[in-house]
């Protein structure tokens, strides 16, 4: 027969009890995960369904805006209603989009805030990453129908549109809020955040250019028609007018690669930032143009004398 000492019984159960509190525990922290897990899939599914319902919305006020402008158009001005039915349209779902923009950052900023696994901390990213991509998407379509008014960008707030560069904000400026304020970086991301800054200085300079050139050139093509109203012909006149509609419409192509070079902006600056960096930095950029608004209606609020 085979006996255990006691000494040996005393020196083992601390190790077991040890064990037990160990598995309980994870038993308890899956269990917790699990929970929150359960929760944010709910919310998240909530938010879905209040989205298409407000989409549904938007749907049928644009499809009434669309019959109304039908019914009270002549065949002179319906194409101008149809362009005025699109321009509200896009200034709908703009503030849809921001709408649910302020949510994800939101859930972003506790996320960060309450240390959140970096896995729970990547699947936020890539939502509100996805959201931009979005944003650019319906800017794009809405380029498309009028240029003229992603131009104008009057869906944002006067002091925004101060420091909009071709219907949007420009790259470097992004890049260099932050290098200056997002820490701590790397000197390896610091280099790399400076390429970067500088490579899209260089393309935001060709663009300029390019909208400049449309400019001078749209600017000629009018100049060209001034005190001929007797002198040319119909077809002349014809000519010169579809040569201005069309350099407008040139617009078009500089808006969607100034929109391409915003979006490979924040995909390249995710690649160089870590998850955490990376939430750290949406959160700075969307701060940045909410304290622009709030900058605005404290401006309008502004007592007059």
């Amino acid at each position: 027969m085979v006996y255990a000492s006691p000494g040996t019984d005393a020196s083992t159960d601390p190790d077991i009890d040890k064990n037990i509190r160990m598995t309980l525990r994870r038993l308890a922290q899956n269990r917790e995960a699990a929970r929150k897990s359960r929760l944010r899939k709910k919310a998240y599914v909530q938010q879905l369904e209040d989205s298409r319902m407000k989409l549904t919305q938007l749907e049928q006020e644009l499809q009434r805006a669309r019959q109304q402008g039908i019914i009270i158009s002549t065949s002179g001005d319906q194409q101008r209603s149809t362009s005025e039915n699109e321009a509200l349209a896009f200034n709908m779902e703009y503030m849809r989009w921001l709408e649910e923009h302020n949510k994800q950052i939101n859930e972003l900023r506790s996320a960060v805030h309450t240390h959140a696994g970096d896995d729970d901390l990547q699947s936020i990213v890539s939502s509100v990453m996805a959201h931009h991509e979005e944003i650019f998407r319906i800017k794009g379509l809405a380029a498309k129908a009028d240029a003229l008014h992603v131009l104008s960008a009057t869906w944002r707030t006067p002091l925004e549109r101060c420091f909009l560069w071709l219907g949007g904000f420009r790259p470097s400026d992004l890049l260099k809020l932050l290098a200056d304020q997002l820490e701590p970086l790397t000197e390896q991301q610091l280099a790399s955040i400076y390429n970067q800054q500088q490579s899209s200085q260089q393309a935001e300079e060709t663009l300029s250019q390019g909208m400049e050139i449309i400019q001078d050139s749209l600017a000629k093509t009018v100049a060209s028609q001034l005190g001929r109203a007797g002198s040319s012909s119909p077809s002349n006149a014809a000519d010169h007018t579809a040569a201005a509609l069309g350099k407008i419409g040139d617009m078009e192509s500089l808006l969607q690669q100034a929109d391409d070079l915003r979006m490979q902006s924040l995909q390249k600056m995710q690649r160089v930032l870590t998850t955490r960096q990376s939430a750290r930095a949406l959160l700075l950029v969307s701060d940045y143009f909410s304290r622009l608004r709030a900058l605005n209606s404290l401006w309008i609020a502004r007592p007059q004398q």
